[in-house]
């Protein structure tokens, strides 16, 4: 079947059309206003922690520009925007509410709403007050706990606008890969502590569902990172094996606690060695699996896994080996990532949108109860450059973006219930452990001057919305 072209495809009605941001990697203004530290603002102090020392103090300066940015918005077509809200903004060290925190962000929903953008807030996008990580952070279930006074805060404020929340933005690399792997903040290599982290972050999902859906929010959900695990040799038991230990990892040890309320058995197993179920108190559960009005999915790439070490010499894949002494991954087997004949993006991810269409129609079909989903975050890094006529001619991106919209509509068509689609990001930023050295905007920012030049991936997004727009 020739692929669906995006700019001809009957979307649905309602279709949602936006981009997607996260207050660490934007706002700047890191100790303005009465903002302490989070997590990566420690984080980003540790020598060597991100590339090339980058920090997010300015960030891009979003705090300060914030009304040109939703100009920006309303330009594009967008008709939703997913944003976070910082919890080291809103209430610094987790102890009273900071006002001015609050502010800000209902000046942002008023832009938004006064442009006819659709706010989608996000309450926890990676940015834990560093007060609570020196309490032990998400390894202490207490931070759960916290976690829902501080979304009852943000309700508070923007309830009487905002009618979409997410609780976490990906709590697979706020757990596993901040507190075994090291790599994000808070850089612990501590698989109990990281599994810990990983319970801890469903339960507040779940408080803090249910405090919101008692107070009245009208959609509630989760956004998670999922992938298809695949066997590098599909014939070969030990590859299978591996995609086997990262299917339960990555992807269903946080979709079945949400819609099953349950831990996958074989993910049970394979954390044994840490003492896993003892974390799980009784009716934890049941807290977890509160209904979800969507699942909100992002998705880079697949992942091709080996159980076999990588020959000595052989360029890495899209991650580093799993240490199984560092990981929760138990035993002495290894999860490689071997490299597969595909283009790769400026992170070295492997582009392949089929990868996307096969991942939304699988979870409709394995999940009977799954609510809507709505792709939250999709897009690609590439080394793009303003040219001699002041525009950034990003044609791997638009190409990327065609690719991927393709995908979700051919999804649709094999019936993947998506009901939107936010593209990462809306600008370039703080990109974590890497700092300002990899560029995901559609939106070009000059890092010295803080001026935007929107790219041809956000002109050719900005025709598809529109073209769409002018049918409905």
């Amino acid at each position: 079947m020739a692929a669906l072209d995006p700019n001809t495809y009957e979307w649905p009605e309602g279709f949602l059309w936006g981009s997607a941001t996260a207050a660490a990697q934007i706002e700047g203004a890191a100790h303005e206003d009465g903002k302490e530290d989070s997590i990566w603002d420690a984080y980003a102090r540790v020598p060597g922690a991100i590339a090339k020392g980058h920090t997010p103090e300015v960030a891009v300066d979003h705090y300060h520009r914030m009304p040109d940015d939703v100009r920006l918005m309303k330009e594009l077509g967008l008709s939703s925007y997913r944003f976070s809200t910082s919890w080291a903004r809103v209430k610094p060290g987790d102890r009273e509410v900071n006002q001015a925190g609050l502010d800000f962000y209902s000046r942002l929903v008023d832009e938004l709403l006064e442009a006819g953008i659709l706010p989608w807030l996000t309450l926890y996008h990676w940015d834990l007050p560093q007060a609570l990580e020196e309490r032990d952070g998400w390894a202490n279930r207490d931070t759960a706990y916290r976690f829902r006074d501080y979304a009852s805060a943000v309700y508070d404020a923007l309830g009487d606008r905002v009618t979409h929340w997410t609780t976490f933005n990906e709590p697979l690399c706020s757990s596993l890969i901040g507190y075994a792997a090291g790599e994000h903040a808070p850089g612990r290599q501590e698989p109990r502590a990281a599994l810990a982290a990983l319970h801890h972050q469903h339960l507040a999902h779940g408080l803090a569902a249910d405090l919101l859906r008692e107070r009245g929010a009208q959609r509630i959900g989760i956004t998670l990172n999922l992938t298809n695990a695949l066997p590098n040799d599909p014939a070969d038991p030990v590859d299978q094996e591996a995609a086997r230990r990262l299917d339960a990892i990555w992807n269903r040890a946080f979709l079945e606690p949400l819609l099953l309320a349950a831990y996958p058995a074989d993910f049970l197993e394979d954390v044994r060695a840490h003492d896993f179920e003892a974390l799980v108190q009784p009716g934890d559960l049941e807290t977890i699996a509160a209904p979800l009005d969507f699942l909100g999915v992002n998705h880079y790439h697949d992942d091709n896994v080996s159980g076999h070490p990588l020959p000595p010499g052989t360029p890495p894949g899209v991650r580093p080996d799993v240490n199984p002494t560092s990981s929760p991954f138990v035993g002495s087997e290894y999860i490689t990532f071997p490299r597969r004949d595909l283009p790769v993006t400026a992170m070295g991810w492997e582009v392949n949108p089929d990868g996307l269409r096969t991942l939304l129609v699988r979870l409709g079909r394995e999940y009977p109860n799954m609510p809507p989903l709505y792709v939250t975050e999709n897009g690609s890094a590439y080394e793009d450059e303003v040219g001699e006529d002041g525009r950034v001619h990003d044609a791997e991106r638009v190409a990327y973006l065609r690719a991927h919209l393709s995908a979700v509509a051919e999804a649709i068509e094999e019936g993947a219930d998506v009901r939107g689609y936010f593209v990462w990001s809306l600008l370039d930023n703080f990109e974590w452990a890497w700092g300002y050295d990899k560029r995901f905007g559609i939106v070009r920012v000059d890092y010295d001057t803080q001026v935007r030049t929107p790219k041809d991936s956000a002109l050719e997004y900005s025709r598809i919305i529109g073209r769409v727009r002018a049918e409905t």
